[in-house]
């Protein structure tokens, strides 16, 4: 006769599957440091098909101090948000021609293009000489430049689609109003997915600002990005497994190859004066 399986605690419970459905569709997201304008942002979406019936409104209230930076008010939002797609923006856009039913066919029309996707906006870059861009602003009105989507490296911030699944985070050793767009694009990088541009018209009414702070948070995102991509050894516990990652794959594969790299015993030299130094 077979054993009976242990019985599971009471307390432990499994984790639930993902439902298409089960939550909101999208969640609209902003940090407020002007309630009126972010009103009219609010009334804008919801002339334009983003009901209260299935889509929830999160803010955090900037408007008397600034309680949280970006990295820790759109992380907030990303760990708490419920919607399918979770919606980064500024107070200051207004939806024109393009509604929900545009953005859910240009969402559908990304996935067919790259079912890893992992965020969307309305302007980015794409490479070192080129621009996508999908706006309303100061600089212009229906300005179109590029072609659609357009895998880019960072996004503008007035407007990001993320894609929960995605399970996207800023990072946590930055801190300020500027780049979080870029970093979420290195951080789907890491993760395998990709970022993109698509065809979503709308306005924005600032033209963005450059000042000591952006220039002070640039060089931080440089800084934390040149010591995440550095070359390193990789060790791990089970048999004393070792490689070398390095953005040279040559040199990657000499070091890591046991027939053509350093000898082990090199190697352990090597992390026993790091570890003995640090």
């Amino acid at each position: 006769m077979a054993a009976e399986p242990p019985l599971i605690p009471d307390f432990v419970v499994p984790v639930p599957s993902p439902a298409d459905g089960a939550g909101p569709r999208f969640s609209i997201c902003t940090l407020v440091t002007r309630r009126g304008e972010y009103a009219e942002m609010v009334e804008s979406f919801v002339g334009h098909g983003f009901v209260p019936a299935d889509c929830e409104y999160l803010y955090i209230d900037n408007s008397e101090s600034n309680r949280f930076d970006a990295f820790q008010g759109y992380n907030l939002f990303l760990s708490g948000a419920r919607g399918d797609y979770i919606i980064l923006c500024h107070q200051d856009i207004l939806l024109l021609e393009d509604g929900r039913a545009e953005l859910e066919q240009r969402l559908n029309e990304l996935t067919a293009h790259d079912p890893e996707w992992a965020l969307c906006g309305n302007s980015g870059g794409v490479s070192f000489t080129r621009l996508a861009i999908r706006i309303s602003d100061p600089y212009g009105d229906n300005q179109s430049t590029g072609t659609f989507p357009a895998r880019a490296t960072a996004l503008d911030e007035n407007f990001i689609v993320v894609r929960r699944q995605a399970n996207l985070s800023l990072s946590h050793d930055l801190s300020g109003f500027h780049f979080y767009g870029a970093d979420l694009c290195i951080v789907a990088d890491f993760l395998g997915r990709g970022a993109y541009v698509i065809d979503f018209h709308l306005r924005h009414k600032s033209g963005g600002r450059t000042d000591a702070s952006f220039y002070g948070l640039r060089k931080d995102v440089a800084r934390k990005y040149q010591r995440a991509y550095r070359s390193r050894w990789i060790v791990t516990t089970v048999g004393g497994t070792y490689f070398y990652v390095s953005s040279s794959r040559i040199r990657s594969w000499l070091l890591s190859s046991r027939a053509v790299g350093i000898p082990r015993y090199v190697a352990n030299f090597y992390r026993g004066i790091r570890l003995r130094f640090r």
